[in-house]
């Protein structure tokens, strides 16, 4: 009988929501090549009965709701726990071992007593320190803390996607109980047929000819910093920025407002064939993120051969490595762009760099072997799969 794993905590595959919905997708890819049934539970708007398809030998359990924003998630989340207890309920009355649960986030992770109860392992992947991003008000911060320190207490497992947080979540729970892995990223090449070079010159931009910015356009971001600081004098580059920017959301106009001749502004860009492309053709990565763990924007510009500028603290730090350049400010930013952009063996110094770093940690195979490594060791009992049985682990 194949192993089996139920992913919850994400809208769904194929991704198109996110980091951690891509990570859900690039996983179950790879543990169903290796000889696992994986089921994903998909968030779909609207009404209608729950039902089964199938992508890529993966299941997918489709839930319809209606109830729109944070609210229809988190109906959703307690709707796919239900199903999956249904599920565990069914293999037990067929005498079947029933694998384990993977759970991405920890936004409802106090419904996850559900699953602890009915002894339901569980694996809780929790994400980074969502309570004290800038964004969230006061009820909602309080939500996550609360559901931080439930998902710390319900979670079989704990994985981390950054040393750091696993030392944050460690101030919580015992340390043993955390595997820091964070996330990967394919190494991704410049391809210079004229269809890529067609795509670049439509959205106004040359090969080598522009630096990359790609983030939600949040003040914890940096954004507003990097478009001012770039626009503070004449780069001889341009500056593309990538996102959805909305004229009724203040921070957004004023991010537009700072923006100099130099800085574009693309729209949000969801080509799964030309953000990695758009990446690969550019001179430079600017990376504000200033709270969470290991970003998955950051690691894809580390798999691109980027030239890196980040936001110092010791996330980004983590991640990118001595060889990225570091900034807090607009006008530290200032000083290390015009630092780096008049010394072509810098930024190529910088761009090896980027590469190094990610084959020695942010390779997608070898996340994705950490993480095979680590369920195989929670799964509930003996199941034979392709490489050989394997037991469980205490």
């Amino acid at each position: 009988m194949k192993p089996t794993l139920r992913i919850l905590g994400i809208r769904g595959v194929p991704a198109a929501h996110g980091g951690f919905e891509s990570f859900a997708e690039a996983l179950s890819l790879h543990l169903v090549a290796e000889g696992w049934r994986v089921i994903v539970y998909c968030q779909e708007d609207g009404t209608g009965p729950v039902r089964d398809e199938a992508w890529c030998g993966i299941e997918r359990v489709v839930i319809p709701v209606r109830v729109p924003g944070t609210p229809g998630t988190m109906v959703f989340d307690w709707l796919s726990i239900g199903h999956a207890l249904a599920q565990h309920r069914a293999a037990q009355h067929r005498g079947e071992p029933d694998g384990l649960c993977l759970t991405l986030g920890y936004n409802t992770a106090a419904f996850c007593l559900r699953l602890k109860a009915a002894g339901v392992r569980n694996v809780i992947n929790m994400d980074g320190i969502e309570w004290r991003r800038a964004k969230w008000g006061a009820a909602a911060k309080a939500w996550f803390w609360l559901n931080e320190r439930a998902g710390c207490w319900l979670g079989d497992h704990l994985v981390a996607d950054h040393p750091e947080i696993a030392t944050h979540l460690a101030t919580r729970t015992a340390a043993r109980h955390i595997t820091p892995i964070p996330y990967g990223a394919e190494a991704v090449v410049p391809r210079h047929e004229s269809e890529v070079l067609l795509a670049l010159s439509r959205l106004g931009l040359s090969s080598g000819g522009y630096a990359t910015l790609i983030a939600r356009p949040e003040p914890e971001n940096s954004i507003l910093e990097i478009v001012e600081a770039w626009s503070a004098r004449r780069r001889g580059l341009l500056l593309a920025v990538l996102g959805r920017y909305d004229d009724g959301d203040a921070y957004h106009r004023r991010v537009r407002a700072a923006a100099g001749p130099e800085v574009r502004f693309l729209g949000a860009i969801y080509d799964r064939a030309l953000v990695p492309q758009l990446r690969a053709h550019g001179m430079l990565y600017v990376h504000g993120h200033q709270v969470g763990g290991t970003n998955p924007s950051l690691v894809e510009a580390l798999g691109a051969g980027n030239a890196v500028l980040a936001h110092d603290n010791r996330f980004n730090r983590w991640v990118a490595g001595p060889g990225a350049g570091y900034f807090r400010d607009a006008a530290s930013l200032d000083a290390v762009l015009s630092a780096v952009l008049g010394n072509p063996a810098r930024l190529a110094a910088m761009a090896e760099a980027s590469r190094a770093r990610h084959g020695e940690a942010f390779t997608q195979q070898g996340v994705l072997g950490q993480h095979a490594a680590l369920l195989r060791q929670w799964l509930p009992a003996v199941a034979p799969q392709a490489g050989g049985p394997h037991g469980a682990a205490g």
